[in-house]
């Protein structure tokens, strides 16, 4: 078999994008931070992107022992799911994780059991392969606030808990930038339009707290960046536009689920009504790709979010 080759987006200030070809391309980064010849990462997505991310170093001559972090904003499988597998590729390299994420990298079980509950067993298993533990030895377990330099280069973690109870985002003022995990939504490139990119919530089961939500886009904004770069997918830059698109879209999303809560098919009804709202959102954004397409790209978003949504009903 050829070795796999990752495509790469270099955004200046030393930060690489890589396409970990997740699910499908576009769909979600791994970003590569090189800095005085020090280097790390901000999320893995799963097992399959591990030989994408040593391919990326190789290609960018940064030996796997030049590597400090690997910065998990949070411990979703598409975000962390590779992370003991690339670990075991970086000898001196450290996993920095929210007090309530390291648990479930030290022993993935519950995690695993979780994300089973949502996809079933069998296609958990193709989908991430078998998650491989992380010592407890390496990992670094963040205060909210609490700054991580890589080789000079101050960074601080800040939790935000809106999208999961174990996620922090990692500001960097080098770059006038934060990378936002899921905390500033999703938004993929195959969605920009002549009005720029598109954006709008994440609500995965089983965290999401609409009042928490709406704070980590404030506390995002409140580092006065000029890009953020998501792991789904990459650099966003009109930021007031989307910051307010984002609270906007809290919002609705929250009225969707309230609209349907006593449906009795209350499942079909929150997804019907969420694909249509995108959709009419999208139409406005002066997109104009068939509605064919927009479920390849908004379907998998569309039945996650759904599910989230629903929990949240039940809990709240």
């Amino acid at each position: 078999m050829p070795e796999p080759v990752s495509r790469t987006t270099e955004l200046g200030n030393g930060i690489t994008a890589i396409d970990t070809d997740h699910v499908r391309p576009l769909f979600d980064a791994s970003h590569l931070m090189f800095e005085n010849g020090r280097a790390a990462f901000v999320d893995t997505a799963a097992n399959s992107s591990v030989p994408l991310l040593l391919d990326a170093l190789k290609h960018k001559n940064i030996d796997v022992g030049d590597v400090d972090y690997v910065f998990l904003t949070h411990v979703h499988l598409d975000h962390a799911g590779g992370a003991g597998l690339l670990m075991q590729s970086l000898p001196n390299a450290k996993a920095v994780l929210h007090p309530r994420g390291a648990p479930h990298m030290i022993d993935p079980t519950k995690l695993i059991k979780g994300v089973q509950a949502v996809y079933g067993e069998d296609r958990v298993a193709e989908i991430y392969g078998e998650i491989v533990p992380i010592p407890a030895a390496r990992l670094i377990i963040v205060d909210d606030q609490q700054e991580i330099s890589l080789a000079g280069r101050g960074m601080q973690c800040l939790f935000t808990e809106g999208h999961a109870r174990h996620h922090y985002v990692l500001s960097d003022p080098t770059a006038k930038a934060v990378f936002t995990g899921d905390s500033f939504g999703v938004s993929y490139r195959e969605l920009d339009t002549a009005k720029g990119e598109f954006i709008f919530p994440t609500t995965t089961p089983i965290h999401f707290d609409p009042p928490e939500a709406h704070k980590a886009i404030d506390r995002i904004m409140q580092q006065n960046p000029e890009q953020l770069f998501l792991t789904h997918f990459s650099r966003v830059m009109d930021l007031p536009r989307l910051a307010n698109d984002m609270h906007q879209r809290i919002d609705d999303f929250v009225a969707i689920a309230e609209q349907h809560a006593n449906d009795d098919n209350r499942t079909d009804a929150i997804h019907k009504s969420m694909f249509g709202y995108l959709v009419d959102a999208l139409r406005d954004h002066g997109h104009t790709g068939k509605d064919e397409q927009l479920h390849a790209i908004l379907d998998l978003e569309v039945n996650l979010d759904t599910m989230g949504l629903e929990f949240w009903l039940d809990h709240h």
